[in-house]
């Protein structure tokens, strides 16, 4: 009786590790860079509403600093990012508040939110702050 009752303990016991084992994994995921697969689905060109433009302002806009673009670089569509301009992923967060922006990148550029595909670099979408 006494095996059967330590049995059942560790099983449980490697239940819940495993459990948290996943929780853990599934946190790291979501901070991760973003997989080929998401990666592919970012296309050459975005359409947001001025809704969901206000709300990636709003969510973005404060996790970026702000950068200076070079001068021979303006922030529109189809614009290639120069490499000495940092780009982050879209968090998780954001993401589910505005779900076509998940597999895209971001960054905060002379005080524009610029979104940008991963793949290539091309700028997708430009959001002045008073979208």
């Amino acid at each position: 009786m006494k095996s059967h009752l330590i049995a059942i303990t560790a099983a449980a016991l490697l239940a819940g590790i495993g459990t948290a084992s996943a929780a853990d994994m599934h946190t790291t995921s979501n901070t991760m860079s973003k997989t080929p697969a998401m990666q592919s689905m970012a296309k050459d060109n975005l359409t947001l509403s001025r809704s969901q433009q206000r709300t990636a302002w709003k969510d973005l806009g404060k996790q970026a600093s702000n950068q200076t673009a070079p001068s021979n670089f303006k922030a529109s569509v189809g614009a290639t990012i120069p490499g000495d301009i940092t780009i982050q992923a879209v968090p998780a967060k954001v993401a589910a508040r505005v779900s076509a922006l998940k597999p895209y990148d971001f960054a905060l550029l002379d005080n524009k939110l610029v979104i940008v595909n991963p793949n290539d670099k091309k700028v997708v979408d430009v959001i002045s702050r008073h979208a």
